[in-house]
C-alpha cells in the first residue's frame, strides 16, 4: 500500500467522499462548541465558555473551509489538520475522543477507499482510450 497523502490534488470521487465527511464533521465540532461553553459555564467560568465557543466554531469553521477546498492541493492538508485537532479537542471535553477515534477512521477509510476508486478509473479510461 502506498502512503497516505498530506498534500496534493486528489480525484474526483476522494475529494468528494472527504468533503462530505469534513462536513458531517463540521456539524458535531459545533455541538463539541456548545458543550465546552456549557461545562465551563457550569464550572463557574462564563468568560472561559465564551472563549471555548469560539475557539469550538473556528475548529467548525476550518472544517467547512477544509471541505470546499478540498479539489485544492491545500484542502487534504486542511483536512488533516482538521482531523489533529479534533484529538487535541479531548483535552476539553473527554467525549471527543470517541468523535476524534470515528472521524480519524472515517476519514482513513474513505482516503484508502477512494483513491483506489480513482486509480480503477483511471484505468479503465486509459483502457477505453487505448481499444
Amino acid at each position: 500500500m502506498r502512503r497516505l497523502p498530506l498534500y496534493g490534488r486528489q480525484g474526483k470521487f476522494t475529494f468528494r467522499l472527504l468533503a462530505i465527511a469534513l462536513l458531517g464533521q463540521s456539524v458535531i465540532l459545533s455541538f463539541f462548541a456548545l458543550v465546552a461553553r456549557g461545562n465551563a459555564i457550569a464550572s463557574g467560568d462564563p468568560e472561559g465558555g465564551t472563549r471555548l465557543l469560539w475557539v469550538g466554531l473556528g475548529l467548525a469553521a476550518l472544517a467547512l473551509v477544509a471541505s470546499g477546498l478540498m479539489r485544492r492541493p491545500v484542502g487534504i492538508t486542511l483536512g488533516w489538520v482538521v482531523q489533529v485537532l479534533t484529538w487535541v479537542s479531548a483535552t476539553v471535553v473527554t467525549i471527543m475522543l470517541g468523535v476524534a477515534l470515528v472521524f480519524t477512521a472515517l476519514w482513513v477509510l474513505l482516503l484508502v477507499q477512494g483513491l483506489k476508486v480513482d486509480t480503477l478509473v483511471a484505468q479503465r479510461e486509459a483502457a477505453a482510450e487505448g481499444g
